[in-house]
């Protein structure tokens, strides 16, 4: 960590300072999702939030089965439902020979789970629901509009955290800090910690296109072609399109013009084409440079990091979400009882986190990596220039695909990871609705 930073020279006046004693640096999938599970079994915990509100334009919106299975065990996952959501069975890949129709819910009902597809529900919706349902238990509270300054360090050890909020600088105390802040972590940041890249990475293009009443397209579905690939999303209000593009490409494309852009996306996603037109200018068009990474050391005395702060993961599978998820879990299950009883978290309760996430973390990103690198290669060998060339795969490929058991390996990576972990109860739960399913 950066000099301690220097704690022992400032000092924040009693009234800008709390105690609590979990406190989660950001309120995404994993943040929102642990401080919820602490929250239900006893434990005080204060969640930050930088932004104001959830009403921003997230890329992942997608729970894959295991994250339902964890909904699920704790009451929530048919109140979720309730909320306007897409279920996701197949996935439409476009190729030069046809629609293939891959079906993720054959993959997924190999391995008997109650939720065989995936489900899309905008991110800030969920967010809103998770946050809603901690707000139930006393001893929670969550904190918009805090952007974090730096960690409180004492004897080598984070006591917390100062940040500027709507009314200053404040400070708050806890026995245990948790960066939960994805990908541009500002705790992993000022902790000094870096993360090590994990696969090659390229550039994706995020567009917005209108969507009509009558659109017969797949809710989620993919195209290979034009020297592009493609993925759709059914937004309900419009089309997001997201566009994978050797890294680098974005200049060449755009010296090019929209234009060429334009006549690509209308061959590449037929359906569309008479939408293109509706980019008029290139600040229409958002890009993400893609890089997956993760720390070696997800903890640091009286720190951990979850989720995207630990582990960056690529758009492969869309499995961000879920792993965030799939750690917060498991940092409940091992240190909830330790803080329900103030009791010091050590190093090791830390690092036990670590063991039992790190290895399906690797397992993924690497699949990811392996994934990423066959469509490099498929759109350098296309190249980027707009041609009308499409990919087409083998006939054994197609042929395997229809198979459920062949499905059965990449389904329990995406949708479960190697040892999907559940809620572990605790009998000091507040909420007396909770009990009915026998918790």
């Amino acid at each position: 960590m950066q000099d301690e930073q220097k704690q022992a020279d400032r000092s924040v006046s009693a009234e800008t300072a709390e105690q609590t004693t979990c406190c989660i640096v950001g309120a995404g999938p994993g943040g929102a999702m642990l401080a919820l599970l602490l929250a239900r079994q006893g434990v005080d915990v204060i969640l930050l939030e930088e932004h104001m509100d959830f009403e921003r334009d997230f890329r992942g919106d997608t729970l894959h089965p295991a994250a339902m299975e964890n909904l699920d065990e704790i009451g929530l996952a048919k109140r979720l439902l309730q909320l306007r959501h897409t279920r996701v069975k197949k996935i439409g890949v476009q190729t030069g020979s046809g629609t293939l129709q891959v079906d993720l819910s054959a993959g997924f009902a190999f391995w008997r789970t109650k939720f065989p597809f995936i489900t899309v529900i905008a991110q800030s919706r969920f967010l809103s629901f998770i946050t809603e349902e901690a707000k139930r238990y006393p001893n929670f509270r969550l904190i918009m509009g805090a952007r974090v300054d730096e960690l409180l360090v004492e004897d080598g050890i984070v006591r917390g955290i100062r940040y500027s909020g709507r009314d200053g600088q404040r400070e708050v105390r806890a026995l245990l800090t948790v960066g939960a802040d994805g990908r541009f972590s500002r705790v992993r940041k000022v902790a000094g910690l870096e993360p090590r890249k994990t696969s090659p990475p390229i550039d994706v293009l995020w567009i917005r296109l209108s969507r009509r009443e009558d659109d017969r397209m797949e809710s989620l579905g993919a195209r290979i072609g034009n020297g592009f690939f493609v993925l759709f999303i059914d937004r309900f209000s419009y089309w997001q399109m997201g566009v994978v593009i050797p890294k680098g490409g974005y200049q060449k494309l755009r010296a090019a013009g929209l234009q060429p852009l334009q006549e690509a996306l209308s061959k590449a996603v037929p359906a569309l084409a008479s939408r293109v037109s509706e980019l008029r200018e290139w600040k229409q068009i958002s890009v993400l440079a893609v890089e997956s990474s993760r720390l070696k050391r997800w903890y640091e005395p009286g720190l951990l990091l979850i989720g995207d702060a630990a582990h960056v993961m690529s758009p492969v599978g869309g499995v961000g979400i879920n792993y965030a998820i799939q750690d917060a879990v498991v940092a409940s299950n091992l240190l909830a009882a330790k803080l329900r009883v103030g009791r010091t978290i050590e190093e090791h309760d830390l690092a036990r986190v670590q063991r039992l996430r790190a290895l399906p973390t690797i397992v993924i990103q690497t699949f990811q990596s392996l994934a990423q690198r066959v469509v490099i290669r498929s759109l350098k060998s296309m190249g980027a220039s707009g041609a009308d060339d499409t990919f087409t795969p083998p006939a054994f490929v197609r042929l395997l695909l229809r198979m459920p058991v062949v499905l059965a390996l990449p389904a329990r990576l995406i949708g479960f990871g190697l040892w999907p972990p559940h809620v572990r109860t605790s009998s000091t739960e507040e909420a007396p609705e909770l009990s009915r399913r026998g918790m």
